[in-house]
């Protein structure tokens, strides 16, 4: 693991747009994203630049059941609002929310992400160390399923929308083997709630029970974070 620390989400943005033009400097034609709060610094970097990704493909980690493309709340709405519309690409996937089908739109995701390898996979992380929706518990050979989202998750996610009853309590996600097979793992933390999670994927045991420890057996992962994230190494 590369261990990137930085003062703010304003310098971690900078950087990590160095690891994605530097990417594409390689040759790397498919990019796996992320949403929340964490990625917004990358991608206003990556919005403002002359990068080019209109010849590239992307693939989103996850979405929420039960939205459609254009919910305000969807990762769909998300991505075109933070990147899409200033960087488009040829062709962006993410999980069909509006597809209750749970088989269908599983299966349906495995098949595109298996016909677009990644090469380079962004991710977040959250408080309980779950990366995607992948909570902890997730197998570590897991491919894209459905999965209850915590009570902790959906505290944090309720302050996006109106009423804690609107906030889903499901979701698609790109499972834990999948992003393990992307070629190189980006990983970005800020804030002193993430301090716990980042000193367990760094330095704890490789446990179901923290899914982003799994990280560790990877080749090629770099992971940016503040001194707030930092506190704990």
């Amino acid at each position: 693991m590369k261990i990137i620390r930085v003062k703010d989400a304003n310098e971690g943005g900078k950087k990590a747009f160095e690891i994605f033009n530097e990417a594409l400097n390689n040759n790397a034609q498919v990019f796996g994203l992320a949403t929340g709060s964490t990625p917004i610094t990358l991608y206003q970097e990556l919005s403002k630049s002359n990068l080019d990704f209109s010849d590239k493909i992307s693939v989103n980690l996850d979405e929420y059941v039960g939205l459609d493309a254009d919910n305000e709340q969807s990762y769909h709405y998300f991505m075109k609002k933070n990147l899409f519309n200033a960087k488009p690409f040829k062709k962006s996937y993410v999980p069909d929310g509006s597809n209750l089908d749970e088989k269908k739109a599983t299966s349906d995701y495995d098949k595109i992400i298996d016909e677009n390898p990644l090469d380079l996979q962004l991710l977040g992380i959250g408080r309980n160390a779950h990366i995607g929706f992948n909570e902890p518990g997730s197998p570590f050979d897991g491919t894209t399923r459905k999965v209850a989202l915590t009570q902790s998750t959906i505290d944090a996610n309720k302050r996006f929308f109106e009423k804690e009853e609107d906030v889903p309590k499901f979701a698609y996600s790109m499972g834990i083997g999948s992003i393990m097979k992307s070629k190189k793992i980006l990983l970005i933390a800020y804030g002193e709630d993430k301090a716990e999670a980042i000193a367990n994927t760094i330095n704890g045991p490789v446990t179901e029970e923290v899914p982003s420890s799994i990280l560790q057996n990877h080749p090629d992962v770099t992971i940016i974070i503040d001194e707030a994230a930092a506190s704990k190494l």
